[in-house]
């Protein structure tokens, strides 16, 4: 068997091992911020280490070609490594205020990166779900680690319920699928005649459905808002980054692998679902006064965002999607990172917690506006290119109306960010003058609103870097 295929996932697992030990070993009443440092570190040498697997040549493969390590799995590897490394980085002071175990805390975010990975690489049904629910069993976990709040408790009961309906619903269609193809293996599925009678197109549609769930696609989004709300803030941002970034992954290569040939059904239902996201997404993020709550709603529109560059089922799509999943890293990264360190100082990530933010912490307010205008796609910043990538993708495929609706969706979203923008910038009553305590920001939230801010516009103004890194890993995919 081929070690270097999952070479990436042995560090993460003896990041996971070694963050498991420190815990057990350091003094029970000390801090745990050295695990944290360890954490930062290892996961700074495996992004570094991961460049160097990048190849033109054929795919490696591991344990019988069910676990498939090519540019495209790499490349979301490394998003989902970027984006657990700035939200450690900028989750320490959080995490020692609130979390009562931090070690355990640590672990668990090395599982639930570890199960990003495996379903980035998965190539069968299989190896998809035991990744899938690594992911997701980890994260049941992480929603409620906030012991001393019932909002995070009641978030992940409810995460934990809807999950299970989800994977049960996926569970039985992955069982259709292999009923009708004889295989979990996605060439063997693509291949079978069986898949276009009704067994088979019924677990195309459960397995679909499973994704909505996981994606928090329109009507499967109901337990987005309240999760995003309710969650530790750091979680909520892995949540929007990693979680939805690994289900677009594996939905890709499933649909893109397993079911191309299926095409003429899926792909007028999920251009209907992005359209659907879109909307509704946008609008009811409109009446969101809480932040984080804002932003559930938000992913929902990004969702239907990338699934119009899925919808394009070309390298093109598939290059715009990656590239706007990377861009949409980048951006969560400074808005999160902002509220964390409010939540931090001033107990809440409300609009009326971030008034006066631009006359405490200028830097802040100024990193959250700019996030926030990325991901409305507004230019210089990186969300502008990659909307544009986005819609031309689906244009050259004759889905100019919904390029027409996301564009107009895009435009929406201007104002309920801008919300937030106003109450960070707007003038303070003598009351709120007298309440409008400084925010403190620490060097690691610091290092990462700054580094988020020279990705978020260094990305819009010169996209060629990351534009090439995707163009490698969508034609390797393609070949």
């Amino acid at each position: 068997m081929n070690f270097w295929a999952v070479s990436t996932e042995i560090l993460i697992l003896a990041l996971m091992v070694a963050a498991l030990a420190m815990d057990l070993i350091l003094p029970k009443e000390g801090t745990r911020r050295g695990i944290a440092y360890v954490v930062i570190s290892g996961l700074l040498a495996t992004l570094v280490y991961t460049f160097g697997l990048y190849h033109t040549g054929p795919s490696m493969t591991f344990f019988g070609g069910l676990f498939i390590a090519d540019n495209y799995a790499l490349f979301f590897k490394q998003l989902f490594i970027v984006g657990m490394l700035f939200s450690v980085l900028f989750s320490m002071d959080y995490v020692e205020k609130y979390i009562e175990s931090p070690g355990e805390f640590y672990t668990i975010l090395m599982s639930a990166l570890l199960g990003m990975c495996v379903m980035a690489s998965a190539n069968d049904l299989l190896t998809l779900f035991i990744g899938l629910e690594l992911m997701t069993i980890s994260f049941y976990v992480l929603v409620g680690q906030r012991m001393d709040d019932k909002d995070s408790g009641e978030a992940s009961v409810k995460y934990l319920i809807v999950g299970a309906g989800s994977t049960a619903v996926m569970l039985y269609g992955i069982s259709l699928v292999y009923g009708a193809s004889g295989s979990l293996d996605f060439v063997v599925i693509c291949r079978s005649l069986q898949m276009f009678f009704s067994i088979g197109l019924a677990g195309v549609v459960l397995v679909m459905i499973g994704f909505f769930f996981k994606l928090s696609v329109i009507p499967f989004h109901m337990w987005a808002p309240d999760v995003y709300q309710g969650a530790p803030t750091p979680i909520t941002a892995l949540l929007a980054m990693g979680s939805k970034a690994a289900g677009i992954a594996v939905f890709m290569r499933v649909l893109y692998t397993a079911f191309p040939l299926l095409g003429a059904y899926w792909l007028p239902v999920l251009a209907v679902f992005a359209a659907i996201c879109m909307v509704g997404g946008n609008i009811m993020a409109i009446r969101q006064t809480d932040v984080k709550r804002m932003l559930a709603y938000s992913s929902i529109a990004q969702a239907g965002y990338m699934m119009c560059g899925i919808v394009s089922a070309d390298i093109a799509g598939m290059k715009a999607v990656m590239f706007y999943a990377m861009l949409y890293v980048f951006a969560n990264v400074g808005a999160f990172a902002v509220l964390t360190c409010v939540e931090t100082m001033r107990g809440g990530t409300t609009h009326r917690h971030m008034t006066g933010l631009a006359q405490s912490a200028p830097i802040l307010a100024a990193v959250m506006t700019i996030s926030l205008l990325s991901m409305a796609g507004i230019p210089p910043t990186a969300g502008f290119s990659g909307k544009i990538y986005i819609f031309t993708a689906a244009v050259e495929r004759g889905y100019l109306w919904l390029a027409f609706v996301g564009f107009v969706m895009s435009m929406i979203s201007v104002y309920y960010y801008l919300l937030v923008a106003k109450a960070m910038y707007r003038d303070l009553t003598p009351e709120e003058e007298a309440e409008n305590t400084a925010v403190k920001i620490p060097f690691a939230v610091r290092a990462t609103v700054l580094l988020s801010v020279i990705a978020t516009i260094g990305t819009g103004i010169y996209p060629e870097l990351l534009a090439s890194l995707t163009n490698l890993a969508s034609q390797t995919f393609m070949r």
